[in-house]
């Protein structure tokens, strides 16, 4: 396969989770690394779902969307785990590579992952961290810009694994939910409409994220916005979603589970508070609750005009709020909603403690660390329902 550099469009992203960290007084590892000198065995329950192309969970079962002379996933883990070749970006979304880990008693270290594919192309890297919506794609997909590997290759899906951590949300401060219900209501009810029909039209999703100004190929965002809809109607354990953004306890305190496991923050305070936290403290699913009971759609809005701080640039990770705008679904609820691009200098959680903007999309991680820095966060809304987190590996270099 020919080495390529593809600019990724994690990297601003992974920096920007890094910039929280820090405001929050946290220390994340990169490189070669672990967060812990024990391999502890995370509590979180071990899922059922079964995902295409992914490999089987269980010890020596052959992989369900492999060829059938294609290791196993534990196999798989613990050979590229011997090899030192298991890598990730270690900006904050390296918690569910090291509960992997320890689950199979293996040492926390990984290889330091850059914002391309190349380490994985020329097997400096032979189980490489990818978002199915976004590295995965770009490692499978032969549109400018991808690797094109095809069916060549298979991954390991952290929701199988029993290792799962949310992604995206939707927060703002404590204070501001209190001060203006109304209009958190009526953004959940508008930006979840946005979503539903994101979710049922992707292609049209796609096409109006891209037409906002989006950071990647008009091919990839298509396969992005495909990918992303399956993170939010289905859950960790490959059931459908029902209620799009509602708030899964079991699966947000597995999330705090592990990050509290793992997380190390340079604050022995911020440790402290971090480790007390539990799903309550980052949590209120009562406005959200509220806004769906809602059978006209109809709010006395305290404040109608408000911005939300996304993670990155415009791309389909974020589709259902440019769908929520372009299709007037803010309007209808009395909101004008500016939509304020991530990666930039402040991040989102900082962005929305000081007041810059009204809501933010962060990780639940993210947000309980930079709470246990100080800020006073509240997840209103849960948009990802399982993780996108894979490792992706070659066929060829795990045959039995």
């Amino acid at each position: 396969m020919k080495k390529r550099t593809v600019k990724m469009i994690n990297a601003v992203l992974a920096a920007t989770m890094g910039l929280t960290l820090m405001a929050a007084g946290c220390g994340s590892s990169s490189g070669s690394s672990s967060t812990g000198s024990t391999a502890a065995d995370t509590t979180a329950p071990e899922t059922s779902a079964a995902t295409e192309g992914t490999t089987s969970t269980a010890s020596g079962e052959e992989s369900s969307g492999a060829p059938g002379d294609v290791m196993s996933s534990e196999e798989i883990i613990r050979k590229a785990s011997g090899e030192g070749k298991i890598s990730n970006w270690g900006i904050g979304n390296q918690y569910e590579i090291l509960a992997l880990l320890a689950k199979y008693d293996l040492p926390l270290e990984y290889l330091s992952e850059d914002f391309t594919m190349d380490a994985f192309d020329d097997d400096t890297s032979t189980l490489a961290s990818a978002m199915t919506y976004n590295e995965l794609g770009l490692v499978k997909n032969s549109y400018d810009g991808a690797y094109g590997y095809g069916d060549t290759v298979g991954y390991i899906d952290m929701n199988d694994e029993g290792v799962a951590m949310l992604e995206d949300n939707i927060f703002c401060t404590k204070e501001f939910a209190a001060q203006n219900p109304e209009t958190v209501k009526a953004f959940l009810y508008a930006s979840i409409k946005g979503w539903q029909y994101a979710v049922e039209h992707p292609d049209e999703a796609a096409q109006i994220v891209y037409e906002a100004g989006s950071s990647v190929s008009q091919d990839h965002q298509k396969y992005m916005a495909s990918e992303v809809a399956k993170l939010v109607e289905t859950d960790m354990n490959g059931n459908t979603v029902t209620d799009i953004g509602k708030i899964d306890d079991a699966a947000m305190k597995q999330t705090l589970d592990i990050a509290q496991q793992y997380v190390t923050l340079d604050d022995s305070s911020a440790q402290e508070a971090f480790a007390a936290l539990t799903v309550d403290d980052i949590c209120d699913s009562s406005l959200y609750d509220a806004a769906m009971a809602s059978t006209d759609g109809k709010f006395n809005v305290e404040k109608n005009e408000v911005s939300i701080q996304l993670k990155w640039l415009p791309q389909a990770q974020f589709m259902g709020y440019y769908v929520a705008d372009a299709k007037g679904y803010y309007d209808e609820v009395g909101l004008k909603v500016n939509i304020v691009s991530g990666g930039g200098d402040i991040s989102e959680t900082t962005a929305v403690n000081n007041g810059t903007v009204d809501f933010g999309v962060t990780w639940p991680t993210n947000m309980a660390v930079a709470n246990a820095g100080g800020m006073n966060l509240v997840e209103v809304a849960q948009i990802f329902q399982r993780s996108g987190m894979t490792l992706v590996y070659k066929y060829d270099n795990f045959r039995k």
